[in-house]
């Protein structure tokens, strides 16, 4: 068995290194794994990000300070070894067809596919719109697929290439969870594929048994907590009820229990402040962020100190972050779950960095001097951390202004998308 010199940095099992454990599986190649590679760990220690800074896996490390990252990128090096079976087409046009199925199943289906899981997880907030018109854009490049498959057994040449691995990949989990028997239905050609190349002798080992979903995974609420019963009104509700004497001249009963007065907002027992958060929200809409006459500007005129405060507001799992729509998403189910202060609030957070390298950060302006009160409306307040920020500190000023002008930068990472609340 030849072998490609260097080492693959990635958990052997990780979901990302399939492709590349196949191409390298059908083209006869033995992969140095990197020893002892936890996820989320090991790419995140210091001696890792000194050579892959982005931290991102898969990662390859070859002779002479060769480094290379993304699945694609990786795959086609690994196949490159592979002399004797051509995983990368033997003509330029074949190599070209080889990139063309690669970026393919890239941005027709893979990101699509994650636009659709994310929510389904409940790691990203969930709009049956985009759902449906997304689902009907992977249907759409899969049925061009089976158009093209209908006289072809493979996608480019009459053998396997790192194209048809590549496409399995993707297809593997859309299988699993997006296209029931149903969709499958549609897509003949394109499911005699997957069989092909899956249970290829070579390959099977890698791809292992397939779980085809019974019917398309839909969306479904996340259970809630049963929430028990206060003591004092099970109490009520367990003892007979006297009947209350009945006036001569009155047509109903009196209430016997009187209902319970509406919680009241502590927040809205603050002293009055001159500083109007509404039209603060109005200026910022209305007027540049930045420069004479913008709405950071008209917020240093009228900002009161004494009620209202500004706060920095982290998210403590980004480790946990893929891709950058996903994590803007992300923030804006965070708002929504933030609904009930929209009167005691306006935010200003975004997603900063790349895909599988980012952080979620941003500002909070808010009414009072604490925030657990404004924030803690939103069952998953805690998955943030706040600090408050003094805008007589040069430091915390230019974070908070960065952010308002979405151009906030934090270790090297650039503000990519972000979402206002208010």
């Amino acid at each position: 068995m030849s072998k490609v010199n260097g080492v693959l940095h990635t958990a052997p099992d990780h979901i990302l290194s399939i492709p590349i454990r196949a191409a390298a599986a059908y083209g006869g190649l033995d992969l140095n794994f990197a020893p002892g590679f936890v996820s989320y760990q090991t790419n995140k220690a210091p001696e890792f990000l000194a050579k892959f800074p982005l931290g991102k896996v898969p990662a390859f490390e070859g002779p002479n300070d060769f480094r290379l990252t993304e699945t694609v990128a990786i795959g086609r090096y690994v196949s490159s070894f592979a002399k004797n079976v051509n995983l990368l087409g033997s003509t330029p046009e074949e190599r070209a067809h080889v990139d063309q199925w690669l970026s393919f199943a890239a941005t027709e289906l893979n990101s699509p596919m994650w636009r659709i899981l994310g929510p389904l997880s409940h790691y990203a907030p969930y709009f049956k719109p985009i759902d449906t018109s997304v689902r009907e854009q992977i249907f759409k490049s899969l049925a061009y697929v089976n158009d093209h498959l209908q006289t072809r057994t493979f996608l480019v040449t009459d053998r396997i290439t790192y194209a048809d691995i590549h496409f399995v990949s993707v297809m593997r989990t859309i299988l699993a969870r997006l296209a029931g028997e149903a969709e499958r239905q549609k897509i003949p050609n394109v499911v005699r594929h997957f069989e092909t190349v899956v249970n290829h002798p070579k390959l099977k080992p890698v791809f292992g048994e397939t779980k085809y979903a019974e019917k398309a995974e839909q969306y479904a609420p996340p259970a809630k907590e049963a929430k028990p019963k206060a003591p004092a009104a099970a109490a009520v509700a367990a003892a007979p009820k006297p009947k209350a004497p009945k006036p001569a001249d009155d047509d109903e009963d009196e209430p016997l229990v009187p209902a319970e007065p509406k919680a009241k907002n502590p927040l809205d027992d603050l002293p009055k402040s001159n500083f109007n958060l509404e039209d603060w929200k109005r200026a910022y809409s209305n007027m540049d962020t930045r420069g004479s006459g913008g709405s950071i500007e008209w917020f240093y005129d009228k900002f009161d100190h004494e009620g209202f405060s500004v706060w920095k507001v982290e998210f403590k799992y980004n480790e946990e972050l893929t891709q950058v729509f996903m994590s803007s998403n992300q923030i804006g189910g965070f708002f929504n779950r933030l609904e009930a202060s929209r009167k005691y609030l306006f935010g200003s957070v975004g997603v900063l960095g790349t895909a599988n390298d980012s952080v979620i950060a941003g500002v909070l302006i808010l009414r009072g001097q604490d925030v657990k009160p404004v924030v803690d409306v939103a069952p998953d307040y805690e998955s943030y951390e706040y600090k408050k920020l003094d805008l007589s500190n040069p430091e915390d000023k230019s974070y908070f202004e960065a952010a308002l002008a979405w151009d906030l930068e934090v270790g090297g990472k650039k503000w990519a998308d972000g979402k206002n609340f208010k």
